[in-house]
């Protein structure tokens, strides 16, 4: 049925075949094309026969010089001289000796190749090990296998145990003083005409200094309760100052990127470091260079010389604003805080060498506070509080600030803290308006009692 139904088309099929052999028939050889292109491709080409020869040449004498110019500079080093050479021992078992057997013509009438090969020998000759015996290599293995992982200090974990109120905000431009065991407000001190930044307390003098919005650093004599000095020089906004603490020395940072070196008794500007290239955040003061050490918007940390007023050492490690610093009681080393991973950051002085990252906190950090113990505290943004050992950059603690009643959720921010002087209570202050004094809580019943 199928060829009864398409038998039409065979005179097509036949007419098709028939085109195909009277083209093949008339197809040039192959021959003669071959040949007329092989000329076409010899006359467009021939005129790069002495470029060629001509880069090779180059080719050849660059590789001669250049191994004229190792020769001269390395041939020295191609061989350690004897002394050093006799130094070096061998690493491990020395490898073998290969010992290869001519193959010779087997017995007579015998022309199996089998029995020939079979008589090699392929055993290699005994060669002791280099080590002296089976224990050395034992506790060579012992040591190799070692892990070198740095345990992080036993620190109590930190309770809440106060909460301090009666401040209308940092904006409400009172330096109010407490009583720290009662909670009890002891003093008000007004002046200010903008929100307060900054406050140190002299360790030598009954001396308070504060800086502000308003542009102002104000001394205030705590025994008269008013104040005795203004230091005038900022152009902007004063963030951070700080004491020195042997020298009679003030150092203020803010808004007009620079950071003012006062002296404390008359007021005169010793130096104005600049540097920065943005709002200067924080700056501290230490015994020994580099004396003062500043954190700024523009993401880097300097580190100055307070004799000549110039910067040693420029960090740049930090990727955003640098917020907060935090300087070792006892330990002669520091540590910075931006927002992000990786945001905070320890160094060792003299020149900031860098230590280690404390990971894992990433939100905007506000604050950092470091007591003598190795307890690093950081409080940020968003209300969450860490503290991590010092040394290895381990946190062992992670808590959440719980804003006060009547406060909006948001306003759990953190924005400052510090350690007392014994440096096991820790102090601060956030957006809610209050300050929080947190302890250490031992959970061995022997140490807390039996409550």
């Amino acid at each position: 049925m199928p060829f009864i139904r398409h038998h039409h088309r065979l005179p097509q099929i036949e007419n098709l075949a028939c085109i195909l052999t009277s083209r093949a028939a008339t197809l040039p050889p192959l021959n003669s094309l071959l040949k007329a292109s092989g000329k076409r491709t010899w006359d467009v080409f021939a005129s790069c026969v002495d470029d060629v020869l001509q880069d090779d040449e180059k080719r050849q004498a660059y590789t001669s010089s250049f191994e004229v110019k190792i020769n001269d500079k390395y041939k020295d080093a191609k061989e350690l001289p004897g002394p050093l050479l006799a130094q070096q021992g061998q690493v491990g078992p020395a490898k073998p000796k290969e010992q290869r057997k001519m193959i010779t013509a087997g017995p007579s009438g015998t022309t199996d190749t089998s029995l020939i090969i079979a008589q090699i020998d392929k055993t290699p000759a005994y060669t002791p090990s280099t080590f002296s015996s089976s224990s050395s290599l034992n506790k060579a293995l012992q040591l190799h296998k070692t892990t070198r992982a740095i345990k992080p200090t036993y620190h109590p974990l930190w309770k809440l145990m106060r909460v301090i109120s009666g401040y209308l905000g940092a904006g409400d431009r009172v330096i109010k003083i407490w009583d720290l065991a009662s909670g009890e407000l002891k003093l008000s001190l007004t002046g200010h005409i903008s929100t307060v930044r900054g406050l140190a307390v002299s360790s030598k003098h009954p001396y308070l200094f504060s800086c502000g919005e308003d542009k102002m650093v104000k001394c205030w004599d705590l025994e008269a309760n008013k104040v005795i000095r203004h230091y005038h020089g900022h152009l902007s906004g004063v963030c951070s100052l700080s004491l020195h603490l042997t020298l009679d020395i003030l150092v203020t940072a803010g808004r007009d990127t620079s950071a003012r070196v006062w002296d404390m008794r008359t007021k005169a500007q010793i130096h104005v470091p600049s540097g920065h290239t943005a709002t200067v955040a924080d700056v501290k003061c230490q015994e020994s260079d580099p004396q003062v050490i500043t954190g700024s918007m523009d993401s880097t940390v300097r580190l100055w010389d307070l004799a000549a007023g110039k910067t040693m050492v420029t960090l740049t490690h930090h990727k955003t604003s640098v917020r907060a610093q935090a300087i070792h009681p006892t330990e002669y080393s520091f540590a910075s805080v931006s927002a992000g991973g990786n945001n905070i950051k320890k160094r060792k002085c003299p020149e900031g060498q860098f230590v280690c990252n404390f990971s894992k906190h990433n939100t905007i950090i506000n604050t950092l506070s470091v007591n003598s113990e190795g307890v690093i505290f950081s409080g940020g943004d968003n209300g969450t509080l860490t503290f991590w050992d010092y040394d290895t950059g381990t946190a062992f603690q992670n808590m959440d600030d719980i804003p006060q009643p009547g406060s909006l959720e948001a306003e759990a921010g953190v924005f400052c803290s510090t350690f007392d002087v014994t440096g096991t209570r820790l102090i601060t202050g956030g957006a809610d308006k209050t300050i929080k004094v947190a302890g250490e809580w031992h959970l061995d019943p022997k140490i807390m009692g039996t409550n």
